[in-house]
C-alpha cells in the first residue's frame, strides 16, 4: 500500500478579484490531481505566485517576494509564477529569476499538473498562449472564502484603454455561457454560500451570443438561496436601460456599484481612450441613482496621466465632490510597456512630485467627504453579513448591502451569518457596530 504523503502546494495571490478566482481554480485543479493545499510556503513542494501586472509597483513586489522565497523554500521545491505578470514577461522571468521553474499565463492552468511534474524532473517551462475557448468549465474551484463566491463570467477585454495592460495579459473579451454560470452559482449555494460576485474585466458588456448582462443578472438573482448579488468591474458605457432596470428589480442585487471613472476631465478621458466624456459619466451616475435611489458608488481614479494639467485635475476633484463617492481607489499613473500610453511624447509626462501632490489632495477630498457623510449615519441600523476576523482588535469584519465595512464584536461562529447591527462609531472609512439581533431567517440557536 502506498503511504507516501500527498505533495503540498502553496499559492500566494496578488491583484484583483479575478486573480483570487483564478487561484481558487488552480487550487481546485491541483487538489483534484492529488495535491494538498497548505497555508504557508515553508516546506511546500510547490509554490505558485499568482501575479498582477496592472502597475509597475505590483511587479516589483513580486520580484522582491521571489527573492525572499529563495532562502526559505526546500531545495527540491518547484517555484512558479502565474497570472498577468507571467503572461506579460513570459520566458524573460526564467532568465531573470533563475530559481523559478514555471511561468504560466491565465489561460494555461489546465496544464498545471503536467508542467509541475516536468519541473520536478528539472524541466523549466512557460505556457503563455491565449486560448479564446478556455473558461475552465470542468474545474471545481477550491473556494477559500466560505462567505462569498467569486464567479468569473467573462475573461479578457476589448476596450484597450491607453494606460491598461489587461488586453495584453488577459487577451480579447469572451463570455461564458449563461447556463454554465448558473451551474456554478447553484453549486456555490449548495455549499452554503449566499453571496455571489460576478467577475469580468468589463463585466456588464457580457454577452454569450444569446443573453446579455441583464439576462444574466436576472437568471443568477433567481437562483434559490441567493441573498446578495454583486458584480465587478463594469464599464460606464455598458449600463444599458435593460441592465439598470434589472439591477433595480432584482431583490438580491446589492445597492452598490463600483463605477470606474479614472478622470473627471473629458480631455484626459479622451487621451485615456475611455470612450465617454465627463458629462456621459455623470449621466450614467444620474441614471443609476434614478433607478436605485439608495445606491452606493465607489470608483477608481488615476492622477498624473500624461498630459494631465492642473485644470484637468481640478475637474477630477470637482467630479468627486459632485458625485459623492463612498470610496475611491486612487493611483498615480504607472507606465506599462506595451500600452499605447508609452507613445505619448516625453514632454507630456507628469513629474512624480506633481503626481504625488495631486494624489494626496485627491485622497484628502475623498476622505473628508466620506467622514462627514459617515458621521451622519451613526445610530442607524443595517443588515450585515459577517465575512472574517478583522486584522486587529479582536473584532469581526462584516459588510452591509451597500458595501460599508462594519467591525463588530463576536466569536468566529458568527462568520457567514446575517446580523442587524447599530452603527456606533466611524474611523471615517469604516464603521464600528453593535449587534442588535440575528436575522429571523437564520436558524435559531438551541
Amino acid at each position: 500500500m502506498n503511504t507516501d504523503p500527498r505533495p503540498t502546494v502553496y499559492i500566494e495571490t496578488y491583484g484583483c478579484q479575478m486573480n483570487v478566482s483564478d487561484t481558487e481554480l488552480m487550487l481546485g485543479k491541483l487538489t483534484a490531481s492529488g495535491y494538498e493545499s497548505v497555508e504557508k510556503p515553508d516546506g511546500a513542494d510547490v509554490i505558485l505566485i499568482n501575479t498582477c501586472a496592472i502597475r509597475d509597483h505590483a511587479e516589483q513586489r513580486v520580484i522582491g517576494r521571489l527573492g525572499e522565497l529563495k532562502s526559505k523554500m526546500k531545495r527540491e521545491a518547484v517555484l512558479g509564477v502565474t497570472g498577468c505578470m507571467a503572461q506579460r514577461l513570459g520566458s524573460q522571468l526564467l532568465d531573470r529569476v533563475k530559481h523559478v521553474s514555471l511561468v504560466i499565463g491565465p489561460d494555461g492552468y489546465r496544464e498545471l499538473p503536467s508542467l509541475i511534474e516536468s519541473a520536478r524532473a528539472g524541466v523549466r517551462a512557460t505556457s503563455v498562449e491565449f486560448d479564446l475557448e478556455e473558461h475552465y468549465e470542468d474545474f471545481t474551484p477550491r473556494r477559500f472564502d466560505g462567505v462569498k463566491a467569486w464567479i468569473p463570467v467573462q475573461r479578457g477585454c476589448d476596450y484597450k484603454c491607453t494606460y491598461c495592460i489587461v488586453p495584453t495579459t488577459r487577451g480579447p473579451e469572451r463570455s461564458r455561457q449563461l447556463a454554465e454560470v448558473i451551474r456554478e452559482t447553484e453549486s456555490a449555494v449548495a455549499s452554503g454560500i449566499s453571496e455571489v460576485v460576478l467577475l469580468g474585466q468589463t463585466v456588464n458588456s457580457y454577452h454569450d451570443g444569446t443573453n446579455d448582462f441583464a439576462d444574466l443578472l436576472r437568471a443568477v438573482g433567481a437562483v434559490p438561496g441567493i441573498r446578495r448579488l454583486r458584480f465587478t468591474s463594469p464599464h460606464p458605457n455598458d449600463f444599458s436601460d435593460r441592465v439598470i432596470r434589472a439591477m433595480a428589480e432584482i431583490e438580491a442585487f446589492c445597492e452598490h456599484v463600483h463605477l470606474p471613472m479614472q478622470s473627471g476631465s473629458t480631455r484626459t478621458l479622451r487621451r485615456m481612450l475611455r470612450r465617454y466624456t465627463r458629462e456621459q459619466y455623470l449621466d450614467c451616475v444620474d441614471r443609476l441613482r434614478a433607478a436605485i435611489p439608495n445606491v452606493s458608488l465607489t470608483t477608481d481614479i488615476i492622477v498624473g496621466f500624461p498630459g494631465e494639467t492642473e485644470d484637468d485635475f481640478e475637474e477630477t476633484l470637482s467630479a468627486v465632490r459632485t458625485i459623492g463617492f463612498e470610496d475611491a481607489y486612487t493611483f498615480k499613473f504607472s507606465m506599462r510597456d506595451g500600452t499605447p500610453a508609452t507613445r505619448f511624447p516625453a514632454s507630456d509626462r507628469v513629474t512624480d512630485e506633481v503626481a504625488s501632490d495631486r494624489l494626496a489632495r485627491l485622497i484628502a477630498t475623498v476622505r473628508g467627504a466620506n467622514r462627514e457623510r459617515n458621521m451622519g449615519l451613526l445610530g442607524a441600523r443595517r443588515e450585515v453579513l459577517v465575512e472574517k476576523p478583522a486584522r486587529r482588535g479582536g473584532l469581526l469584519q462584516s459588510r452591509t448591502r451597500d458595501f460599508k465595512t462594519v467591525m463588530i464584536p463576536g466569536d468566529l461562529s458568527l462568520i457567514g451569518k446575517y446580523l442587524q447591527v447599530e452603527l456606533t462609531g466611524t474611523t471615517g472609512s469604516t464603521f464600528l457596530g453593535q449587534i442588535v439581533a440575528q436575522r429571523a431567517s437564520l436558524p435559531m440557536a438551541g
